[in-house]
Parts: structure tokens; C-alpha cells; sequence
């Protein structure tokens, strides 16, 4: 049986190594080079529920009551539900008010970033497909 590569096919460790480290290095630059700006406050819009604003402050309302359930009574099904769906809503409040902005960057920091990524997925993918066997 023939030496196997990168996932069990003839494709080549090296170009399997070279583009797991390019993606690696894109993702990192493309990563590295977003700020995340929240707009997330008390009263602030967390999210729309069929056209009725729901505010961060509303979210907390069935919380407090649900924390309030849970103190008086630990086995309180309902206590741990309205705790539980309030923090989920806060969360999902807090994500959907995130603002993502690219950094101002060069036309030559962008080209970088993306040669090392999709170079790299191109690379990695062709490692992993059998090569062909030589025509004679």
C-alpha cells in the first residue's frame, strides 16, 4: 500500500500544511482588521417583534420576575423559563446591535488578505484530491 497524505489521499502533505497556514494567516489579517462597535443600551431597540419594538429594558421586566419565581421557589418551572428566555433575548438583543466596520486599509493589505485566504482554501482543497495515476 502506498505512502497516504494529507486526509488519506496522494494529494500532498506540504500543500495541505502551506494552505492550512495561509487561511490561518488571511483569516487572522481579515479577522484582525474589523472593529465591532456596539449600539446596545437600556431603552435601546434590541429587536423587533412583529413591528412592536422590544427594549432592553422590557427583556429585564420578565427577568427580574423570573429570578424573583426562582427565590421564592427553586422548583418553579416557569421562574426558570422566564430567566432562561430573557437572557436568551438579551443576548440575541445584544448580537443583533452589533455594528461591524472594516478598518481603512490599503489596496495592498486587502489583496494580501485575500491571496493568503482564498490562495490558501485552494491549496487545501487541492491537497485533499487523489492525483492521477502518470499516462505512459
Amino acid at each position: 500500500m502506498a505512502n497516504r497524505g494529507a486526509g488519506g489521499t496522494d494529494g500532498g502533505t506540504g500543500s495541505f500544511l502551506l494552505g492550512f497556514v495561509m487561511i490561518c494567516a488571511g483569516g487572522y489579517m481579515l479577522l484582525n482588521g474589523i472593529i465591532v462597535r456596539p449600539q446596545f443600551g437600556i431603552g435601546m431597540v434590541a429587536f423587533r417583534l412583529g413591528g412592536l419594538p422590544i427594549t432592553s429594558g422590557m427583556i429585564l421586566v420578565p427577568f427580574i420576575f423570573g429570578v424573583g419565581m426562582i427565590f421564592y421557589n427553586s422548583k418553579n418551572y416557569l421562574g426558570w423559563g422566564l430567566a432562561a428566555a430573557s437572557l436568551i433575548g438579551l443576548v440575541f438583543g445584544v448580537i443583533a446591535n452589533i455594528n461591524l466596520q472594516l478598518v481603512r486599509m490599503s489596496a495592498f493589505d486587502l489583496l494580501v488578505i485575500l491571496i493568503l485566504l482564498v490562495g490558501g482554501i485552494g491549496l487545501f482543497l487541492r491537497s485533499l484530491k487523489e492525483k492521477k495515476a502518470a499516462q505512459q
